[in-house]
């Protein structure tokens, strides 16, 4: 027993030398550490910052990513819910939507014992409801984004009740609501709103609604984002829901179904043809359309699927994939300043290297050394960027349109994104640099010969290739997503967006009074038209129809989009026609055809006049328009796509009409809407005065590439900043290593120009290299970007020639500094030492 004790003694003892000696060690390495960064301020300041700057950006992408991968995952039962989506197919055309018809859910709840839930969801905006005038006593405002839903909806996701109890019963009460957190404080502050009554006033009529309870997203991030959320079980849109018996056309419903945790959507999904046939073949076979249904994940919801509707703001993949591919090749550039200049200043350690390797030290000790002060710069560049994080957030947030807030460290994920940066980072930084530095042979070095089996002189002019190939990379992006943006800004689109101006009505009341509106316009010096319509230029058309002409039937009919519209339109919005005539004031079923309608109808524009074309909506009774002209194609909705067929549909009824357009001339804007805001109160005294801008509402429509541009724009920005860091320390390495060169040099008559341009010649080689390399890299990505748009600029050869004009630029501007600073030394200091 004896003899056991007193061996565990010794084995303990042996443990706590060797724990002693491993502190010990620890201690020595980042002692020498510190000493070292104390003693090379400019090489550790450059190190430092340039990880910092490259962390934060690399940071808030990768938090960024992760908030965009985060939405509805945290649903209870988020991997067994689908969402029923619809692919049409109508003379050839096919088209893919986000939606399907009203009685699909509940009828495959009924059919399928799989199917364990179902509940559907109806945003207004795409169905002319875009804006909902919410007064609860004194207080009145226009709130957006409201959805009729079915009672199930708060049963099947999952949201933090502020106020109510989530249930089925909820919503199951006629004309009962639920509010979002934001809505309900501007209503009601502080107070519970449960039971409260709110009267809500939109194109379906003005109701009033009990309030049941209220929400928000804390429990994180939805795709299915609303202000209000209205019961299916109330009239109007919610009762022609109930009641819809269409299985081909309508396909305006977000459609939800929940599935057993054991069954398979891939095997539901096969059995959607027969189901489909049972209950719809009639009205597709009456309407000449084809159909089919498919399952979205639930998850997938937000991320864009190239789906003609979409209710709420989706992201492309390829845009994330971007992002991280930016986020990568910022912390690269960082971590190739680290090596570039940690084997420059070998020579300073390599003394060092071979003192400790004298004494005893390995080369794996010597690894561990230099790679733990590349973890400890990593740590600092991380210490350092979490505040800057902190104080750049709400511009990177307003430049991304997200909501990254410092909440999110709370999130053990996000620490360990942190860690796994610190390791990655010190790692890659100082894994060259360690085998570099380590494999100096002890004889050599204490010698004075500083040279190991590796290069490092081609080590260190590879790496800056490949720093400046990445930097140039996103030099060409910017240069080409700004002259596309630049291009969709400029291009004609067949007719006229500057000095147009959109005023919308949401409501009954307000739509009543459109008519004495336009008149009082039309009565101001600086008005030149106005027309009223259903939809203005580039705002989603949600109306279509097959039509088809005299011998024609459903079954050949061409798909085509429409806009209702007075006899104005034309001529305020500047359309040109190319035969026939616009519209009349005692006009009856008239409609203006575009160019792409006309030559898939089977006419030329002079052979269209006067045609009649047939459209037939089961149970609605076969109907029929005449053509008055032919319009010559312009580009109505987003550039990423072809013209499609489409027309303009006359209405002499004021109560079909929600938008009016104004075609006006000014130099004094303010002024301009000071006058038509006293116009506007004649009318409506009690309404918000709410106007947009023609061409604002058509930029909106590349949000995503604005978004895209401003990002790439700031992080190249960083990228050149810590590559321009990098060459500034190699340059001042450089001239270090030449000092006494530069000295002979200006003793034998060297002007300081000549001096300049043999430092700068090295580095400037280097970058045309980086140039060649750069280009073809560059080309591929943004074809591919461009392939996104039906109309886009081509890739043209300045692009390139500027984006090597600005690196050259840059560069020298980085390396002149110190190249002639080195070059106006006085040569008597450099060479006193001779």
């Amino acid at each position: 027993m004896a003899s056991s004790w007193k061996k565990f003694v010794r084995i303990d003892s042996i443990n706590c030398v060797i724990n002693f000696k491993v502190l010990a060690m620890l201690k020595s390495y980042l002692k020498t550490a510190l000493r070292f960064l104390l003693k090379n301020k400019t090489f550790s300041f450059i190190n430092i910052i340039g990880l910092a700057v490259g962390t934060l950006c690399c940071l808030y992408i990768l938090l960024y990513v992760q908030e965009q991968y985060s939405y509805d995952k945290h649903h209870k039962d988020a991997s067994d819910i689908y969402r029923i989506t619809t692919t049409l197919a109508l003379t050839g055309d096919k088209h893919n939507n986000s939606t399907c018809s009203p009685p699909i859910a509940p009828t495959m709840k009924a059919d399928f014992p799989e199917v364990l839930q179902y509940t559907r969801v109806i945003t207004t905006d795409l169905l002319g409801a875009k804006q909902h005038l919410v007064r609860y006593k004194e207080k009145s405002f226009y709130e957006h984004d409201a959805v009729y839903v079915d009672s199930t909806f708060f049963t099947m996701f999952d949201y933090h009740f502020v106020n109510g109890v989530s249930s089925n019963k909820i919503l199951a009460e006629p004309y009962s609501i639920v509010l979002f957190k934001p809505v309900s404080d501007k209503l009601f502050g502080s107070e519970n709103p449960v039971g409260k009554v709110v009267t809500i006033d939109n194109a379906y009529g003005k109701h009033d609604f009990k309030v049941t309870g209220v929400v928000d997203e804390s429990l994180g991030r939805t795709q299915i984002h609303a202000n209000i959320f209205i019961t299916m079980n109330s009239g109007g849109l919610g009762q022609y829901v109930r009641s819809n018996t269409m299985w081909a056309g309508n396909n305006f419903t977000n459609s939800f179904i929940k599935l057993r945790h054991d069954a398979s959507a891939a095997d539901l999904e096969k059995k959607l043809p027969a189901f489909l046939n049972k209950y719809g073949a009639d009205q597709l076979k009456q309407m000449g359309m084809t159909k089919q249904l498919h399952l979205q994940p639930l998850t997938q919801m937000h991320f864009n699927m190239g789906y003609e509707v979409e209710a709420w703001k989706t992201v492309g993949r390829s845009f994330l994939y971007i992002l991280i591919l930016i986020a990568v090749m910022i912390q690269v550039i960082a971590c190739i300043n680290f090596m570039n200049l940690s084997t420059a200043r070998a020579s300073k350690r390599a003394r060092e290297v071979g003192v400790r390797k004298v004494i005893g030290a390995g080369q794996a000790d010597l690894v561990k050394q230099f790679l733990g002060e590349s973890f400890l710069l990593s740590f600092i560049g991380v210490a350092i960027a979490l505040p800057l994080l902190a104080l750049a957030l709400p511009y990177l947030n307003q430049m991304t349109q997200a909501d990254i807030h410092l909440s999110f460290f709370s999130d053990y994920r996000v620490w360990t994104m942190l860690t796994l940066l610190i390791v990655v980072t010190g790692f890659v930084a100082g894994s060259y640099p360690a085998f570099y530095l380590s494999a100096f042979e002890a004889i050599k070095v204490i010698k004075g010969n500083f040279s190991n089996k590796v290069s490092a002189t081609g080590i260190r002019k590879g790496l800056v290739v490949f720093q400046f190939v990445l930097s140039i990379v996103l030099i060409i992006g910017i240069i080409v997503i700004y002259s596309q943006l630049n291009y969709i800004k400029n291009k004609d689109l067949g007719f006229d967006k500057g000095q147009r101006l959109v005023f919308s009505f949401y409501t009954n009341d307000t739509q009543s009074k459109m008519p004495d509106f336009a008149n009082d316009l039309r009565q101001l010096a600086e008005v030149k038209d106005v027309t009223s319509a259903n939809n203005y230029l580039s705002q989603f058309v949600s109306q279509d129809h097959g039509v088809y002409p005299t011998g024609g039937n459903m079954a050949t009919s061409i798909d085509a989009q429409n806009i209702t519209t007075d006899e104005h339109f034309i001529k305020t919005n500047g359309i040109r026609i190319i035969s026939g005539r616009d519209f009349h004031v005692k006009d009856s079923l008239k409609v203006l055809i575009n160019e792409t309608l006309c030559k898939r109808l089977g006419f030329n524009p002079q052979t269209a006049i006067g045609q009649r074309l047939f459209t037939q909506y089961p149970p609605d009774p076969l109907f029929y328009v005449e053509v008055a002209g032919v319009m010559k194609d312009f580009n109505y909705s987003s550039l990423h796509g072809e013209v499609k067929p489409f027309m303009l549909v006359y209405s002499n009824n004021p109560g079909r009409f929600v938008n009016i357009i104004a075609s006006v001339e000014s130099k004094d804007y303010k002024s301009l809407l000071g006058k038509i805001e006293t116009v506007w109160h004649k009318s409506l005294p009690s309404v918000p005065f709410e106007y947009a801008f023609l061409d604002a509402e058509v930029q909106k429509q590349y949000e995503t590439e604005i978004t895209l541009s401003q990002i790439i724009n700031s992080f190249t920005i960083m990228a050149i900043v810590i590559s321009c860091l990098g060459l500034f320390g190699l340059a001042a390495f450089s001239a270090e290593q030449r000092q006494k060169e530069i000295g002979i040099r200006k003793v034998l008559g060297a002007s300081v120009s000549g001096i300049v341009g043999l430092l700068s010649k090295d580095f400037l080689i280097l970058i045309l290299i980086a140039m060649v390399i750069a280009s073809p890299l560059a080309w591929y990505g943004m074809d591919k970007w461009l392939q996104g748009f039906a109309y886009k600029i081509s890739i043209s050869w300045w692009m390139f020639g500027l984006a090597g004009a600005m690196a050259v630029i840059i560069a020298l501007l980085t390396i002149s500094f110190q190249a002639i600073k080195a070059a106006l030394a006085n040569p008597v200091k450099s060479l006193k030492t001779e």
